[in-house]
């Protein structure tokens, strides 16, 4: 069946709700509520088909539309190709020119039945926040980590909501008192907690029962799960949320393959953790995830001052090692 290309819109509203709507009778899958949009037309960009469609169905025009994901998904009736993109400026009144119901929903509580299939796991993405921490407790040392982890969680401008664990260095024992310790505080912080698969899958599963986190993947753990030649895949891990370490396009399109919920790739920038990595530059890093099926988190030598260019560029967020604790890297 052949594939087309389908520009689809998270508009967001200046109280962060985005627009669902419901599709028209006579419309396979009629009734069913997905996000705004709809099909390329000849020679046109997915921001250009997308201000077009939500001009033509709702009369807002897009001042600004960033890149977010793309996805497949093969219907009854067709093969789709979607290309997502958060719509962060607009002007007009969104109203119904075709005559299809349109709500407002913040992004954690789209609570609209039945959903579009292709709709799912982009509305379970937009609860990541634009921040992912990994912990950095060796090097700072436990106690002072977790009283900065303690700050980060009660910090209302800028709380923290999602961290992994990530201390491969570090003694088992110490770890582990390291791991209950902070498994206690983000689960009363609301916060969610993956853990680094370098560490035993019994604390991805702790940290999947009590703060609906899981487990971060590295690239090799990753790629063990990607079936080769002739092969069966093995399982997705079975916790709420799995984030992979990427490193490169072809790393993204397995992570998605594999069925995982977020990425990481970089470095972006020069970091210290990795003083030999060449740098990828903000223009490769968003060439490298443009077809992303996941979102995608920038990593490597970024502060929160970089969060505003890795949106343009394409990224859900950032990730931050050292800056998320001590300041700029």
């Amino acid at each position: 069946m052949k594939k087309t290309d389908v520009a689809v819109g998270i508009v967001f509203r200046e109280d962060g709700q985005v627009l669902i709507g419901q599709r028209l009778v006579g419309k396979p899958y009629a009734g069913w509520w997905e996000f705004p949009g709809g099909k390329f037309e000849a020679g046109e960009t997915a921001s250009a088909a997308l201000a077009r469609e939500l001009d033509e169905e709702l009369g807002v025009q897009v001042l600004e539309s960033r890149p977010w994901v793309v996805r497949e998904h093969l219907y009854e009736h067709a093969h789709v190709r979607l290309h997502f993109r958060r719509v962060i400026r607009w002007r007009g009144t969104v109203t119904s020119r075709e005559g299809q119901a349109f709500v407002w929903r913040p992004p954690g509580a789209i609570d609209v039945a039945p959903l579009l299939p292709a709709a799912i796991a982009p509305i379970r993405w937009l609860g990541l926040p634009p921040a992912y921490a990994i912990s950095h407790a060796a090097e700072l040392g436990v106690e002072r980590f977790l009283a900065l982890l303690e700050r980060r969680l009660a910090d209302a401008a800028q709380p923290l909501r999602l961290m992994q664990l990530r201390e491969p260095q570090m003694a088992a024992a110490t770890f582990e008192a390291l791991f209950d310790r902070s498994l206690a505080m983000m689960q009363a912080a609301g916060a969610r907690l993956l853990v680094s698969s370098r560490h035993p899958p019994r604390f991805w599963r702790r940290a999947a029962e009590a703060t609906g986190g899981g487990v971060h993947l590295t690239a090799r753990d990753l790629h063990a799960l990607a079936a080769p030649a002739g092969a069966a895949p093995l399982a997705r891990p079975d916790v709420a949320l799995v984030g992979v370490s990427c490193h490169d396009s072809a790393d993204l399109i397995v992570a998605g393959t594999v069925g995982a919920d977020l990425a990481v790739l970089g470095p972006v920038k020069v970091t210290a953790s990795h003083p030999g990595a060449e740098p990828l530059g903000w223009a490769a890093f968003g060439h490298a995830i443009a077809a992303t099926p996941i979102p995608v988190y920038a990593l490597g030598g970024l502060s929160p001052a970089d969060l505003d260019a890795a949106a343009r560029h394409g990224a859900h967020g950032i990730a931050l090692q050292r800056a998320a604790w001590i300041g700029n890297p």
